[in-house]
């Protein structure tokens, strides 16, 4: 897997891309994540030139599409489920109370899914540590999945994987070539997603903090950070 290869066929590859710690900085607060100045300059002359553009993200398309909308670049928001109907009051009071004896723990709501953030916290490690069971018991209790990120847990319905996501989009694609670009623990199952499709493929880690020292060792690029990543697309 190399670069290369996607660089030879770009015209008739797809170019797959994480939101969160790889477009935009990681911040503290969610909602007032920004991708980078000059993201959607670049992702438009790609897409010019790329068979196809895609993000992949467990936001909601409809924050992507505000704050970087490119035309002809897709989105799958919240891994693709965003038709499923939203978790109900029950989970989210549930988590309320999971969240309540650790300052500074936020729920993010998505509807589709709840993000349990510990970013705020003295110490995010410790905190996420402490939730981390009853949050998993809950989610299994209601026959949800729960899966971790950089200092965050999410509840969702089964199937709402980023491996699933980028399989998806592959299959339905079928690129001769594809790229994948991602920072997280998700990021992992979007790597294995491209090594099982079959097509010539790169998977680039994008390096900031807390990123998976899992994720560094098997990515055929390493960038640093968003602003690496950017530097990477213009060159392609």
């Amino acid at each position: 897997m190399s670069l290369a290869a996607v660089s030879a066929h770009l015209a008739e590859a797809a170019i797959l891309l994480d939101f969160d710690g790889t477009l935009a900085p990681i911040v503290d607060d969610p909602a007032a994540a920004r991708p980078l100045p000059g993201a959607a300059h670049v992702l438009a002359d790609l897409r010019r030139r790329a068979g196809a553009v895609a993000v992949i993200t467990g936001r909601p398309e409809d924050f992507i599409r505000e704050h970087l909308d490119v035309s002809g670049v897709e989105v799958v928001g919240l891994y693709g489920l965003s038709a499923m109907p939203p978790l109900g009051d029950d989970i989210h009071a549930a988590l309320a109370r999971i969240a309540a004896p650790e300052p500074g723990v936020e729920l993010e709501d998505k509807g589709v899914s709840i993000a349990v953030h510990t970013r705020r916290t003295a110490d995010p490690a410790a905190a996420l540590a402490r939730i981390r069971g009853p949050v998993r018991a809950l989610a299994a209790s209601h026959d949800l999945d729960s899966f971790e990120g950089k200092f965050v847990i999410e509840v969702s319905p089964p199937g709402a994987r980023k491996g699933g996501a980028v399989q998806d989009l592959l299959q339905r694609l079928a690129p001769r070539a594809a790229l994948y670009a991602g920072d997280d623990l998700p990021d992992l199952e979007a790597f294995d997603a491209l090594a099982r499709s079959g097509v010539e493929a790169c998977r680039v880690a994008v390096v900031g903090s807390a990123t998976p020292e899992r994720l560094v060792q098997i990515a055929d690029v390493v960038v640093a950070g968003p602003l690496g990543l950017l530097e990477l697309l213009r060159a392609l």
